[in-house]
């Protein structure tokens, strides 16, 4: 039971998707959970259950990197929370293997997510959001030790409790990123609400949709709308010459491997360049070559058939949406002439990404105690904390949000099981060293008295 009138914890994790989640696992699998020689640990997720990405769970749609890359296994390959336990536990481990896939659904993801979440709920309090995180002066007078945290219940927007931390991990998730002045509604969606915003429609009164967008959210919104709505035109609205394909070639690959993120940290601001510049194309505004083909089989269907349901508007980007009652007009900008047009649609998807995590907001006034770089970004360390000036001796950790320091596995599940390891490992050095450091400081206190 949870002793609200003096909870202080080791670690506190803001958020609780697949990141803090593997944190829960490491922390657990290094029987640092609450043990008497261990960490405490607790986590905030201001969702009611668990859920990642929940609006994407299309049909057939499947993961984009191997089964080998879950929770636990680049860590821990023995470990019990793995995508192959799950498998065991689930009874399909010979029928999974039979499939001869290394990429499962990404609803038979969602399904290991939850199964291992299960195993380590009793740490985590859902509907709960952390609004603030403030300083804890330490007793001898010396650098803050904790950070006080203030929980906000979800259900009644009320402060729920109050608890102290010695170390934050923040993972609150990327912040979904709409159109220039287009605000969300019942008829324009943003892709992270796709599907509760279909289910809210009737599908006959969905004659015209557009999808914004050249990326993988984008292409598979695309593909779905033309199979569920047989009645209905489709328009993929795209700001490039068609889709891009995704490179996931074994060598492009190797960026998202862990020891990527040593070279990529180490590296010269010209290495760093170079990775953007030679592999963005592993992940972004890049489409998998499966989906590249559907949709192009979809079209060429219709040619042959005489019809025409699909429509690809490429060099084409979004000007402006107005809405008035159930129309929505977008106006649009084609081709290199720069030429304007109207689109009439029942619906708009905007699969236009999302803004990295940005945790400013959270810290307040503890963020003039975070160092920055002159691109004003957070200076960070190596095990993912941020760097601070002497006055903080807790750490603030963040998994997100760092691409500009780690690379481009900063936000993705790629990296996820060493990563939540490293930052384990971190906030157990720390904390014996500063254990040391604050026993010392006694005994020359006492040593001076």
């Amino acid at each position: 039971m949870i002793d609200r009138e003096n909870e202080t914890y080791d670690v506190v994790g803001i958020g609780f998707g697949p990141s803090n989640l593997a944190l829960a696992i490491a922390l657990q699998e290094r029987g640092l959970d609450g043990s008497e020689s261990g960490l405490s640990s607790h986590f905030f997720e201001r969702q009611h259950r668990f859920g990642w990405h929940r609006n994407m769970l299309l049909p057939s749609t499947t993961m984009q990197i191997s089964f080998l890359k879950d929770l636990v296994t680049f860590r821990n390959p023995t470990s019990r929370f793995s995508f192959i336990s799950f498998l065991h536990a689930s009874g399909r481990l010979p029928q999974f293997v039979n499939n001869q896939d290394f990429f499962p659904t990404r609803q038979e993801f969602h399904q290991y997510l939850e199964w291992a979440q299960s195993q380590v709920a009793g740490h985590v309090s859902y509907g709960s959001e952390v609004t603030s995180i403030q300083p804890v002066q330490d007793a001898t007078g010396e650098a803050p030790d904790r950070l006080r945290l203030t929980v906000v219940a979800g259900a009644t927007g009320q402060v729920d409790r109050v608890v102290e931390a010695r170390n934050v991990v923040i993972s609150t998730g990327l912040v979904p990123r709409m159109l220039d002045g287009v605000e969300s509604d019942e008829r324009v969606w943003h892709s992270s609400e796709f599907l509760h915003k279909f289910h809210c429609m009737d599908p006959a009164s969905l004659r015209r949709v557009a999808v914004v967008g050249a990326g993988q959210s984008a292409a598979e919104i695309t593909r779905f709308l033309y199979d569920q709505l047989p009645h209905a035109e489709v328009s993929a609205i795209i700001p490039s010459y068609g889709y891009s394909v995704a490179d996931d070639t074994p060598f492009a690959n190797q960026i998202f491997d862990p020891g990527a993120v040593d070279d990529y940290y180490f590296g010269s601001e010209q290495t760093r360049e170079a990775f953007w510049r030679y592999h963005r194309n592993t992940n972004y505004s890049v489409v998998d070559d499966e989906v590249i083909r559907d949709l192009y089989r979809r079209t060429y269907d219709d040619e042959v058939r005489g019809v025409q349901r699909l429509h690809f508007l490429n060099l084409t980007r979004v000007v402006d949406v107005k809405r008035a009652g159930p129309e929505t007009r977008v106006s649009l900008r084609v081709g290199p002439g720069g030429e304007t047009r109207e689109l009439e649609v029942d619906a708009l998807v905007c699969a236009t990404g999302y803004h990295s995590m940005e945790p400013t907001k959270l810290l307040r006034d503890l963020d003039q105690h975070c160092l920055r770089d002159e691109a004003g970004r957070f200076r960070m360390e190596r095990d993912y904390r941020i760097a601070t000036t002497p006055y903080l001796s807790s750490g603030i950790y963040l998994q997100g949000g760092t691409e500009h320091t780690h690379g481009l596995s900063s936000s993705l599940l790629s990296n996820i099981a060493v990563r939540s390891g490293e930052i384990t490992d971190s906030i157990v050095a720390r904390g014996a060293g500063l254990s040391t450091k604050r026993s010392m400081f006694a005994q020359a206190a006492g040593g001076i008295r």
